[in-house]
């Protein structure tokens, strides 16, 4: 197992935040006077604390919502929840699938109750350098594959839906095939049901699944390659893997389409959509 850290990448995103509860001109640069909650997410790319929270302002602001979340960029969901441990910040963005899991296995937190974001739903695919226009076909095809013929979903319901939330999701067996060609693939291994690395170092969860179903589809060999989320791009860019899972920011009137697709990068077919969830400390924890 490979681990792949861009220390100097990952703090260009972890901005200093505004403070939380405070009342005040929100990042969209309105004139509100109502509560202004620090919320926790893992950092895009191509966006500031300050940018970002004025995307989420203008959000709000048309759902008539009575506060405001100033976004703490964060690395990996460790940090998040130290983050919201420590008081740092008040509420963590997840998805929804990550948030259930967390929930059913630490009953400290809760799941924040009308959230103006949680109909944000993101789409899950496959991010590839732009010239390596052979590997995003074969993804493509392969993705299409698994949606035809029920393979996806049954993956979905294998690995998320009916995975036992109250333990760690089961090893993934990524096969290894004699004289095959290699392809590196970067993930997390923190976002748990969604992907993770076992204290043994082996893969786990719905995104690995995908990996091996992929392995025997292509008849090439799949390595799993740590990263943190903000070392993504440069990981991809720098050829150290061939290709990272990515979450679509949906886009719209609000949201630009750049928010989180650096340049040189291309992505596949999406193979998964899952909404944004907010997670706190329940008032008695």
């Amino acid at each position: 197992m490979k681990k792949f850290l861009a220390t100097i990448c990952a703090a260009a995103f972890l901005m200093t935040g505004c403070g939380g509860g405070q009342q005040g001109v929100d990042s969209a640069g309105d004139n509100f006077s109502g509560e202004q909650v620090k919320l926790g997410m893992l950092a895009p790319l191509n966006s500031t604390e300050e940018q970002y929270g004025g995307i989420i302002g203008k959000v709000e602001e048309a759902a008539g919502t009575e506060s405001r979340h100033l976004p703490k960029f964060y690395d990996n969901l460790r940090a998040m929840q130290m983050g919201i441990g420590s008081g740092e910040v008040k509420e963590i963005s997840l998805y929804k699938s990550v948030a259930d899991y967390i929930i059913a296995n630490n009953d400290k937190f809760e799941i924040v109750p009308d959230n103006a974001l949680e109909k944000i739903q993101y789409s899950f695919c496959f991010a590839v350098r732009n010239d390596n226009t052979q590997l995003k076909a074969d993804l493509d095809k392969v993705v299409g594959e698994m949606k035809a013929d029920g393979t996806l979903d049954k993956l979905v319901t294998e690995c998320i839906t009916n995975v036992n939330k109250g333990q760690a999701p089961p090893k993934v067996d990524i096969p290894t095939l004699d004289g095959a060609d290699t392809i590196k693939v970067g993930v997390t291994g923190d976002l748990p049901p969604l992907d993770l690395i076992l204290p043994d170092n082996s893969p786990a969860g719905f995104n690995t699944a995908m990996l091996a179903e992929i392995s025997k589809r292509l008849d090439r060999n799949v390595e799993v390659v740590q990263i943190e989320s903000g070392a993504r791009a440069t990981a991809l860019k720098s050829k150290f893997i061939d290709v990272v899972f990515w979450a679509v920011v949906p886009l719209g009137n609000t949201l630009p389409a750049d928010i989180d697709k650096p340049e040189g990068l291309e992505l596949s077919t999406p193979y998964f959509k899952d909404n944004v969830t907010h997670i706190r400390l329940k008032a008695d924890k």
